[in-house]
């Protein structure tokens, strides 16, 4: 490989660090505010290990990528072969950890439903309708996607407004509108005129799934694309450590 080559092997190399660094620090952001915000939707799920678990694996995943970027910037303006061999060998690991993960999503989807939907009964149950944040999020979910509790509308049986009224309530936001006439509200309850709810009749669960089989050209795109990216990197970490033939540390800059 020509100088020419390995000058622009190492900044593309550079450069794509560059952006690892940033969506580490979006990662690492995103899990920040999953586990301490206190107004949105997932601070009643927080209560779940698995929720903070999985709030902590991305605070992890989005340091390691900060620090797998530096290094790999470092790596390539300063052409250190052992900083190009660790970052090729990072970049491996990570790619055989995201195969394994979506492995174990589809092999333990039945788990993870079964985990999503005691989330879900939490909330309900809890519901006070008070217009809250977290309701406005979760109403939100029922209306816009026509669907009412996470498995059916009996998932609000065990609602402590519902059980202990004198009326029979049922919560706004999954009110069909074809079955109804006048006005409509958007959340917390209204009352039904008899034991039969005119809201729809599928679960969240099953709307979230028709979505996602809609959309799983979408989703698989994303994961390519972000394997393609990660095997890009080892590509080009892999070609200019081979052609960095003498080895000067005296390069790395000393603090």
């Amino acid at each position: 490989m020509g100088k020419a080559c390995v000058k622009t092997t190492k900044y593309f190399l550079f450069l794509f660090n560059l952006i690892f660094s940033l969506l580490g620090v979006a990662i690492l952001g995103f899990g920040l505010w999953l586990l301490l915000d206190n107004q949105s939707f997932i601070i009643v799920l927080n209560d779940s290990t698995a929720v903070k678990v999985t709030c902590y694996i991305l605070i992890s995943v989005g340091a390691f990528s900060m620090l797998l970027g530096f290094l790999g910037c470092l790596g390539a303006i300063y052409e250190v072969r052992c900083l190009l061999g660790l970052y090729f060998t990072c970049l491996l690991l990570i790619l055989l950890a995201e195969i394994a993960t979506v492995g174990l999503i589809y092999f333990q989807k039945d788990v993870i439903n079964k985990e999503m939907s005691k989330m879900v009964t939490k909330v309900l149950d809890n519901y006070p309708g008070n217009n809250s944040a977290t309701e406005q999020a979760w109403d939100f979910i029922q209306r816009n996607m026509e669907c009412c509790g996470w498995s059916s509308p009996q998932d609000w049986s065990g609602n402590m407004i519902i059980v202990n009224s004198s009326q029979l309530l049922f919560p706004c936001s999954c009110q069909n509108a074809s079955l109804t006439s006048g006005n409509v509200s958007d959340s917390g309850f209204c009352e039904a005129s008899s034991s039969d709810w005119p809201v729809y009749d599928v679960g969240c669960a099953a709307t979230v799934e028709s979505w996602l089989l809609t959309n799983v050209g979408v989703v698989l795109g994303i994961c390519l694309g972000v394997a393609l990216v990660e095997l890009l990197g080892m590509i080009l970490s892999i070609c200019l450590c081979k052609n960095i033939r003498n080895v000067d540390y005296t390069k790395v800059p000393k603090y």
